[in-house]
């Protein structure tokens, strides 16, 4: 964590900088030239300002304040790291806080003025940011990147190699998935497609990058038309085997800085097809200018979130290749807790080493969270060594971690009983899996969207009085982004979003959790594909189909608070996993195996 004085200093000279560019108030997104969710050190200028460092948040500064805006899943994260620093800490959505727009069209006076970096925030944030300050008469300062004046130690801008993915891990050629691109602009009536999102750029020219810790992307755009695909690299992102590759598939290459400059060249009057919630407000607004934005998702989204057989092939392996070193960890947890010293960061660097003796490792695909006690209630938390817990052979350890494999992005959560428990977190640990479970087996007609099946997994909370302030699901990337769109399980959505009906071949993950502040938190998380089922005169019946095979500890587990159905369905996931992981286990796992996925 950053010493608070000196947060105060960096907030002094982000004041002075504004005062001399005539900027009342400065706003700080979470967010690269591509919104990506994860972003590279040099990004992280929200971070450098505040101190807090989840991965969602949206800092602004004034001249007598600052306010940090930030979700359910980081609110005692965010208490903790903004104490003492002056940054006010604004809840998002819950009852009475205003969202940032709000609070500026409240606070900002007529002639007053905002300022932001256009290339950090989307073109829809931009043009609702202008519709707003119209209205107050206020001034939009767009481009300044103040932090290029005050952060002096700031780190290099990323430029790491890419490298090809193979075809057969692939499933489809980059000709392949061009054809399908070209037909969605067709019936979009576009003549190109702007592409700005980063896994979707890697997605479609089978090729991923390092740019971003965990993430495996490039810093790239691309502009696809009927005839030609140009992709904007960095040239230092390229070796003879990536050059003659893209020359190859006939993909132009051209700097990554001069993107800029070939927006303003493309012909007046073309349609370009452009996602406003994914491209820059900068870049949007060159673009426009003179041409014909045709306003809409990248179908690139889509395309990459149906896996196809060749990945989930693929994945299927690789699941079930994670789960075995997964249970391994649970096994050496509970064999080994109390009888020597283990600490958050020793168990994950454990989890971290077992994954890497699997032969297609890469990397992890997050960093690992190992929380113990109360530091579970945090759910994004993150130990380090010096502030980590030591496991004692009591309560619950949290551990939601995931790897990157050539064959698939894994992400899997189990809260693991190192000893006695009280009630309550028995009774939470109950609910959780009992609606871990009943989505697990669900069964649902084809046109149902997250929001249909979402309350599968929040009944057995929500009857408790309780909940969970985030999804209950997102989809994951092949070899790509750990969070992925556009599917997802939710009963709320933010604002712009849109609802994605759930289709064959999408995976999705299944985690809902109970957290209680200072006390525990509670998660269970498998990776699920959506499966066509029976198909009749009511239409096309769907159901998920398991990837993750890792034993739900019974030892939390309160028989009593189950259905009977509930109960069937446990005790059958359990034997799965047995009959599935035991033959990779020595003997003695695999008969303490046998004992945890008893019936």
């Amino acid at each position: 964590m950053v010493e608070n004085q000196v947060i105060h200093k960096r907030l002094e000279a982000l004041r002075a900088a504004m005062t001399r560019r005539k900027i009342d108030f400065y706003m700080i997104p979470t967010a690269d030239f591509h919104n990506s969710e994860y972003v590279s050190d040099y990004f992280k200028v929200r971070e450098y300002f505040c101190g807090f460092t989840g991965s969602n948040g949206t800092l602004l500064v004034w001249g007598t304040g600052a306010g940090l805006w930030t979700d359910g899943r980081y609110f005692i994260q965010a208490e903790r790291e903004l104490a003492g620093t002056g940054v006010m800490l604004f809840r998002m959505q819950e009852e009475g806080v205003p969202t940032v727009r709000e609070f500026l069209e409240e606070h900002l006076e007529e002639g007053q003025s905002l300022g932001l970096d256009g290339r950090v925030i989307s073109a829809r944030e931009g043009r609702k940011l202008e519709q707003t300050l119209s209205q107050k008469k206020v001034r939009l300062v767009c481009g300044p990147d103040l932090a290029e004046e005050i952060w002096e130690d700031r780190p290099p801008f990323p430029a790491g190699r890419i490298t090809v993915l193979p075809e057969e891990i692939a499933g489809k050629s980059v000709e392949e998935k061009l054809s399908q691109v070209r037909e969605k602009l067709r019936e979009a009536g576009a003549d190109s497609l702007f592409l700005t999102r980063l896994d979707d750029l890697m997605w479609l020219f089978n090729i991923r990058g390092c740019d971003v810790a965990c993430n495996p992307v490039a810093m790239s755009y691309g502009y696809i038309t009927r005839g030609e695909a140009v992709l904007f690299l960095q040239g230092r992102a390229l070796d003879v085997e990536a050059e003659k590759y893209l020359a190859r598939h006939g993909i132009q290459v051209r700097p990554y800085t001069e993107v800029e400059q070939a927006l303003q060249k493309l012909p007046a009057g073309e349609r370009i097809l452009v996602d406003p919630g994914q491209c820059s407000y900068g870049l949007y607004r060159l673009l426009a200018e003179g041409r014909e934005p045709v306003e809409g998702k990248n179908p690139t989204e889509l395309l990459k979130a149906v896996k196809n057989p060749v990945e989930l092939s693929h994945m299927e392996e690789i699941y079930l290749k994670d789960s075995v070193a997964v249970t391994r960890f649970i096994y050496w947890l509970k064999t080994h807790v109390g009888r020597e010293e283990i600490t958050e960061v020793t168990a994950a660097d454990y989890l971290e080493g077992l994954r890497r003796q699997i032969p297609e490792f890469l990397e992890l695909s997050f960093p690992t969270i190992a929380a113990y006690g109360g530091n579970a209630a945090m759910m994004h938390y993150e130990a380090t060594p010096e502030s980590c817990a030591v496991l004692k052979p009591e309560g619950m350890l949290l551990v939601d971690s995931g790897g990157q494999y050539l064959g698939g992005t894994t992400d899997v959560t189990r809260t693991i009983v190192l000893g006695p428990v009280t009630e309550e977190e028995k009774l939470h640990y109950t609910a959780v899996a009992a609606g871990m479970l009943q989505m697990t087996y669900a069964r649902w007609i084809h046109g149902c969207t997250g929001r249909n099946l979402d309350i599968l997994a929040r009944q057995p909370i929500w009857n408790m009085g309780l909940d969970y302030r985030c999804g209950t699901g997102h989809g994951v990337g092949y070899i790509l982004n750990v969070h992925e769109g556009p599917q997802s399980l939710r009963w709320r959505y933010a604002e712009g979003a849109q609802e994605t009906v759930l289709e064959a071949g999408m995976d999705v993950t299944n985690e809902p959790g109970v957290y209680v502040e200072g006390s525990h938190g509670i998660r269970i998380e498998n990776v699920m594909v959506a499966e066509n089922d029976v198909k009749n005169e009511y239409g096309q019946f769907m159901h998920f189909k398991t990837l993750t095979w890792v034993p739900i500890d019974l030892d939390a587990i309160d028989e009593k608070q189950l259905t009977e159905t509930q109960r069937g369905w446990l005790y059958a996931y359990q034997r799965q996993v047995y009959d599935k992981v035991s033959p990779y286990l020595p003997p003695e796992e695999a008969e303490w195996l046998r004992r945890e996925t008893r019936a």
